[in-house]
C-alpha cells in the first residue's frame, strides 16, 4: 500500500487519486442562464443530495487547473442564482459528456448537445427534456473553498419543484432504480451503471439492532469460507438461533448428506460453511445460521 501526502502532489496527481478513489459520483447535469439570456448547460460530478427539511443538493464547479478561471455555470450561479439540475442516465451519457466540452461563452450547449430545452415552471433557466428527473432550484449560497486551479465552488440549492417522468416510476409512484438506469462518475474517461443487473439490495439496521460481528462464534468468525460481506449479513440477525430451530434443519437431506459424509471434522464443517454461503447468496440469512450452528450442535 502506497501513503501519499496530498500537499506532496501536483493538482493533476490529486485530483486523478481523488476522483479515481470516490466513487461512483452522481452527475448534475446544470442548466443555467448567462447575462445575456443564453441558456448554459454543464454537467459536474460532484455532486449529491445533502438535506431533505429543507430539501438541499449541492454541486461544485472546481477552478479550472490549467489556468484556474472559473466556468460558465458558476458565473450564471453567481449572477442569476438559479440553476436546473437535470438528472443523468445511460440513456443520455454521451450527450452529457458532449455538454461538458468547454465552448466559448454564449455557446448553446443544448444545442451542440443534441439536448431539448423545456421551460421551467418555476425558474428561468430551461430544463433537460431528455432528463427522466429534473430539479428546479433556487441558489442559496455559494462557498468558494479556494482561489487556485482545483479550487471548488459549493453551490448550494435549494428544491422548488421536483419533475418526475411517469415511466420510471413503480405501481406505488416511487422511483424504480432498475427502470432509471442512472449512470455515475469515476476517475478518467470511466463511468458506470446502475441498471437491473448490477443493482443489489442491504437491509437497513435503522428498525432493530443486529448481534453485530463480534457476537458471532469464532468458529464462523473465522471460517475461511465467509467473506467480510458474508459476516456482515450474520451480524445482522437480532438473535442466534435456538437450539430447536437447529435441530429442525438437522433433518434435512441436504443436512444429512454433508453429515453422513465420511472424512474429518474439518471437511464437514468447510461444506457446511458453503452450503450457508450459497444461502447468504440467496439472503436466506436464517438458514445460513442454522447451517453454520449444525456442527456446533452435534458436538
Amino acid at each position: 500500500m502506497i501513503s501519499l501526502n496530498p500537499k506532496s502532489l501536483n493538482t493533476s496527481e490529486l485530483h486523478n487519486y481523488l476522483l479515481g478513489s470516490i466513487g461512483p459520483r452522481p452527475i448534475a447535469l446544470a442548466s443555467t442562464i448567462g447575462k445575456n439570456g443564453a441558456p448554459n448547460l454543464s454537467p459536474f460530478s460532484f455532486f449529491n443530495a445533502f438535506s431533505v427539511k429543507p430539501p438541499i443538493c449541492i454541486f461544485s464547479p472546481a477552478r479550472r487547473v490549467r489556468n484556474n478561471t472559473t466556468k460558465h455555470t458558476l458565473e450564471n450561479c453567481l449572477l442569476s442564482k438559479e440553476v436546473v439540475i437535470n438528472i443523468v442516465t445511460y440513456d443520455m451519457v454521451q450527450q452529457t459528456s458532449l455538454s461538458s466540452t468547454e465552448y466559448d461563452k454564449g455557446i448553446n450547449e443544448f444545442t451542440k448537445a443534441g439536448f431539448t430545452e423545456i421551460s421551467s415552471d418555476i425558474v428561468n433557466p430551461p430544463r433537460v427534456k431528455e432528463s427522466p428527473i429534473q430539479l428546479e432550484c433556487k441558489v442559496n449560497d455559494i462557498i468558494h473553498l479556494g482561489y487556485e486551479g482545483g479550487a471548488g465552488n459549493l453551490v448550494i440549492c435549494e428544491i422548488l419543484l421536483i419533475h418526475i417522468r411517469d415511466s420510471i416510476l413503480n405501481t406505488e409512484k416511487k422511483i424504480d432504480p432498475c427502470k432509471l438506469d442512472l449512470v455515475g462518475r469515476l476517475g478518467g474517461d470511466w463511468y458506470t451503471r446502475a441498471n437491473k443487473e448490477s443493482l443489489f439490495q442491504v437491509k437497513k439496521p435503522l428498525r432493530k439492532k443486529g448481534i453485530g460481528i463480534d457476537s458471532i462464534p469464532n468458529s464462523i468468525k473465522n471460517s475461511l469460507i465467509l467473506s467480510g460481506n458474508d459476516l456482515g449479513k450474520l451480524g445482522n440477525i437480532e438473535k442466534i438461533p435456538t437450539k430447536d430451530e437447529v435441530e429442525k434443519l438437522a433433518h434435512t437431506q441436504e443436512i444429512q448428506d454433508i453429515l453422513s459424509q465420511k472424512g474429518s471434522d474439518k471437511k464437514q464443517n468447510e461444506l457446511l460453511h458453503k452450503l450457508a454461503k450459497k444461502y447468504l447468496e440467496k439472503n436466506e440469512i436464517n438458514k445460513a445460521w442454522l447451517t453454520l450452528l449444525i456442527n456446533k450442535l452435534n458436538r
